[in-house]
């Protein structure tokens, strides 16, 4: 299921149909996860556009909501360092991969220089890098990673609001999406890596873990918001998705990584105040590059495997003359391909899709506008060139089913309502970002405090009500969710949607049941705009035994 999209002017008002739920509940015994596998359990053409030419930064060019110019950050006049560049062809990150089972890797987090769109930035990464390797694993694989913690020492220490950032060179690990132990040296964000510590992290998928597109990140609570938009990020493939549709596997894979590139005056992201503005990001990479060129030849179909590691914006993508076929989100395959013009993207979701080659020519892949509260950053992404020998392809015209059955109101055994919502100044856009607080049910995120304890087993239905103008995006570690409604508005009972990163709307709600499987220990959710995030819009979920 494609987010919902606010029509524009590019997509004729495009919109994804509504889709039913179920409703009622009814108390089940607990099951495991093995248990609920399934066996069997929008878009018109935009114009064509002229050849990325090449080009001299002397400052940014770039296209903003609304229109604006970003100068640098710097007084008229003033000019940043000047650094030809032209669009060169997409360069995948390094790939790791697992072998015998294991991946054994190091990361090693590190300032680097990064020549990004015409910038030398001075900023955080992994093996300075941006983004960082690929890696690649199957299910029941093992990842054992050192990450080395090469940052400088924190300049402070914590603070007793630790609601607002702070030692921002302390770090840990995050497998973003994944169905994985939470405790111990697995998947445990409460983690601290000093700067110069060398740190074990050891993470095992269960055999039946769903095939697909995954990211890691940094989630020290106080210094991840600065981290990721760094660029310290990158893609986690889960391998054999779609093996066996024959369309799919003959296809060529590219995987692009998004972030929203940030920075300074002295062409680095050393403070809050570099993110806080609601158009701070002054243009959208991929792979670390700006407006890449992808090639692929006239009938060829291409999968792409998208994953927005950016910081703060949805995207609302599109590309020019081609219709976009949504196969996947967030890991979870579709059970049929959607066909669209525009995919709305939020931070933290992963979306994998179709493309294939149209006439001769050279095509725009763009963010288009989007109203997310304030408006989401615009302007070109990638150059699409399509030219060669015509290599005609076909578009698989089925898909396996979900990996997980439907919840069904008999499985339920409980429900809950979450709030979130901010507090500021009266007048928001004179506000400093100190006066502000984003909040779950009225409160900040404490990390000593439990705010939702589950009882291992449990099958729930989960509102989440946003109170705020702003979409807020919601993210829930360990276990993903049934998506069952926004806004009211019932999603079909044919097609269940599985999510672990989703939009609630500004003044609106969502709903999804979720099963707590497999894995006890501590956790959190929290709003994955991680400016939010940052500012206290984050819980602990605590899963414990039944009696």
């Amino acid at each position: 299921m494609l987010d919902h999209a606010r029509p524009s002017d590019h997509d004729e008002g495009w919109q994804p149909a509504p889709r039913g739920c179920l409703d009622g509940r009814r108390r089940q015994a607990p099951v495991s996860r093995r248990q609920v596998l399934a066996a069997g359990a929008g878009v018109g053409g935009a114009l064509l556009v002229a050849a990325g030419a090449r080009r001299t930064v002397a400052r940014v060019n770039a296209v903003f909501p609304g229109g604006q110019d970003q100068h640098d950050g710097m007084e008229t006049g003033d000019q940043p360092t000047i650094i030809p560049w032209e669009p060169a062809d997409l360069v995948e990150p390094e790939v790791r991969r697992a072998v015998d089972g294991v991946l054994t890797t190091e990361l090693r987090a590190r300032y680097g220089y990064h020549d990004i769109g015409g910038y030398r930035l001075f900023t955080r990464g992994y093996e300075e890098t941006n983004p960082g390797p690929t890696l690649r694993l199957q299910p029941g694989d093992t990842l054992r990673l050192n990450l080395i913690n090469d940052l400088p020492p924190d300049r402070d220490t914590t603070p007793l609001n630790t609601d607002q950032p702070h030692k921002l060179n302390t770090t840990n690990f995050h497998f973003h999406g994944a169905h994985v132990s939470p405790s111990g040296i697995s998947d445990n964000i409460f983690r601290q890596m000093e700067p110069g510590q060398s740190n074990a992290v050891e993470i095992t998928l269960p055999a039946d873990h769903p095939r697909g597109t995954y990211w890691y990140h940094p989630h020290h609570h106080g210094g991840a918001d600065i981290q990721i938009a760094s660029g310290m990020a990158g893609a986690i493939v889960i391998e054999g998705d779609f093996a066996d549709v024959p369309e799919i596997a003959a296809a060529t894979e590219r995987v692009l990584v998004l972030g929203e590139v940030v920075f300074d005056a002295a062409r680095t992201v050393e403070a809050f105040e570099s993110l806080w503005s609601e158009v701070a990001t002054r243009f959208v990479a991929v792979n670390g590059q700006r407006e890449p060129v992808i090639r692929l030849r006239p009938g060829e179909v291409q999968r792409w495997r998208i994953v927005h590691t950016g910081y703060q914006n949805d995207l609302l993508l599109g590309l020019a003359g081609h219709a976009l076929h949504a196969i996947a989100a967030d890991g979870v395959g579709f059970a049929g391909i959607e066909r669209t013009n525009t995919l709305l993207m939020a931070p933290g979701q992963r979306a994998d899709i179709l493309i294939q080659g149209g006439a001769p020519g050279t095509y725009a892949l763009s963010a288009f506008p989007h109203d997310q509260g304030y408006p989401s950053p615009t302007g070109p992404l990638a150059t699409v060139v399509v030219a060669g020998e015509p290599l005609p392809m076909d578009l698989p015209t089925a898909l396996p089913s979900s990996p997980f059955a439907a919840i069904a109101d008999a499985e339920l055994t409980g429900s809950r309502r979450l709030v979130f919502s901010a507090r500021g100044p009266e007048n928001d856009a004179a506000g400093y970002w100190q006066e502000f607080d984003f909040l779950v049910d009225g409160r900040l995120f404490d990390p000593d405090r439990v705010d939702q304890r589950v009882t291992l087993g449990a099958v729930e239905e989960w509102t989440i009500v946003n109170e705020h103008v702003h979409d807020h995006v919601f993210h829930i570690h360990v276990n993903p969710c049934q998506v069952t409604a926004v806004n009211g508005e019932a999603l079909a009972v044919g097609a269940p949607v599985w999510r672990d990163t989703m939009i609630v709307p500004g003044n609106g709600s969502l709903v999804f049941r979720t099963r707590f499987l497999d894995f006890t220990g501590r956790y959190v959710l929290h709003c994955h705009m991680m400016n939010h995030e940052e500012l206290g819009m984050m819980q602990v979920v605590e899963v414990v035994a039944g009696a």
